[in-house]
């Protein structure tokens, strides 16, 4: 009964923190990466233009402003790789905030590197960078996702499914199964 009483705790300790993280229309993961977007994103683009950073705007060469908005910092995308894995059960915490520090990451050198790759497109041709943002956005942004996952899932040998696993084991202990 101990264990059982344990991982109903984890599950709602788990849960509980992706509701707090949810607050604020996901303002955490906006405050601290639009900032670790913004700046490796103008420092790259530096070493190859003309650069002047204002709020989050990146004026190149003194005339094309590229404005990092929110959809750009892509915060419901952390959001949802901190869904996967604290609705996963039964890892360890310390493998856990591993497991989070890599998916974070992972993301954001993504993203710093889509839209650095975009610039660079929009600068040499703006009809090209249409096609190409609209693909990324639609498409390319949920395989970056999925594969992120999916490395994790690979990497830290992770067995339990998100979701599913705490229902089964929800349902396996409620007055439903009698």
């Amino acid at each position: 009964m101990k264990k059982v009483h344990k991982n109903f705790t984890e599950i709602f300790f788990r849960y509980f923190i992706l509701i707090l993280a949810s607050l604020n229309s996901l303002g955490i993961f906006y405050f601290i990466f639009t900032v670790l977007t913004i700046y490796p994103v103008f420092i790259i683009l530096g070493f190859f233009f003309n650069t002047l950073l204002i709020n989050n705007v990146i004026i190149i060469n003194n005339k094309i402003p590229i404005e990092l908005i929110r959809a750009c910092i892509a915060g419901s995308a952390y959001y949802l790789l901190l869904i996967l894995n604290l609705s996963t059960p039964g890892i360890k915490i310390k493998k856990r905030i591993m497991m989070i520090f890599f998916a974070f990451a992972s993301l954001l050198v993504i993203n710093i590197l889509r839209i650095v790759i975009l610039s660079a497109i929009l600068l040499q041709n703006f009809s090209i960078f249409i096609t190409a943002h609209q693909f990324v956005w639609y498409f390319m942004s949920t395989i970056f996702i999925i594969a992120i996952w999916f490395s994790e899932v690979k990497i830290f040998k992770i067995k339990e499914v998100p979701f599913y696993s705490d229902v089964r084991l929800l349902y396996k202990h409620s007055f439903l199964k009698r």
